[in-house]
């Protein structure tokens, strides 16, 4: 039974062309290690530099704001410093692009401004996310940023396509967040 399950489960994901997926727990040391799988995967499909360069680049930050934003953490206790993340990363191919989505839970008080911060991305054309990625850069990070501002931007600059979000609310305190960028 358990076989037939996840052989199941693996077609699904190859019916959607999914070349990628990881589930769980992240630290930094983890990111390094699964773009290093990432990158020699892309390597064996004979993807082109730039391609490559962009979807590491969206993967990479995606990863990061995980790393960085997700509600769901655990820490080390007893003196051990760490700290891990738990989120979701699926790479795949679809009408002959590639595509980056991430997930992971965030604090119900931060949906509204990631919202809204999304939705303003998403009207943007090319032209004008460079010029505004350009001022952002000279502005102080927002309170409490830890990064997101700009990477949100260094997503969309790099997307073929608007990016496309979504949020699920779990529960009184926790709600899902879904990022997909094409490229």
């Amino acid at each position: 039974m358990l076989g037939q399950q996840y052989a199941a489960f693996k077609r699904e994901l190859d019916s959607k062309g999914i070349i990628f997926s990881f589930s769980g727990y992240l630290s930094e040391g983890i990111l390094y290690s699964l773009g290093e799988a990432l990158r020699e995967k892309m390597a064996l499909e004979d993807a082109d530099g730039p391609t490559v360069r962009r979807v590491f680049s969206v993967f990479v930050e995606q990863m990061q704001n995980i790393i960085r934003y997700s509600a769901e953490k655990i820490v080390g206790t007893d003196g051990k410093n760490i700290e891990l993340s738990a989120g979701m990363v699926t790479i795949g191919m679809e009408d002959k692009m590639f595509f980056i989505v991430c997930g992971n839970t965030v604090r119900n008080q931060d949906v509204p401004r990631l919202r809204e911060r999304l939705h303003f991305l998403q009207g943007l054309d090319k032209d004008a996310i460079k010029t505004y990625y350009r001022e952002q850069l000279r502005e102080a990070p927002d309170e409490g940023s830890r990064g997101a501002t700009i990477g949100l931007i260094e997503i969309a600059r790099r997307a073929s396509a608007p990016i496309e979000f979504d949020f699920h609310a779990m529960d009184d305190e926790k709600t899902f967040f879904c990022l997909k960028v094409r490229i």
